[in-house]
């Protein structure tokens, strides 16, 4: 999956999101968009999918996967951290 069909989800405000999906697929021609998101914005990233699912394209996309793990690294003071991360690529019907 190229990087460019990729939303990565944060601190923007939510319709931006949800615009920017249904820009891939419309605008862009993209087949599938992976929605991307990690810690506290995997809310975020759920709703973004639904409502893009089932309020502005519906029929038109589907969900095809959704991967979740964690990921390990160190925060600024030097420890260690775990963060739950999700990805949910959704696919033109």
């Amino acid at each position: 999956m190229a990087e460019e069909h990729t939303i990565f989800v944060g601190d923007k405000p939510f319709m931006n999101y949800v615009t920017g999906v249904v820009m891939q697929f419309t605008t862009q021609g993209s087949d599938e968009v992976v929605i991307k998101a990690r810690g506290k914005f995997i809310s975020r990233a759920v709703d973004i999918a639904e409502v893009s699912r089932k309020k502005f394209l519906e029929g038109q996309i589907d969900l095809r996967n959704i991967e979740i793990d964690s990921k390990q690294f160190q925060n600024k003071e030097g420890k260690d951290v775990t963060v739950s991360t999700i990805e949910i690529t959704l696919k033109k019907i």
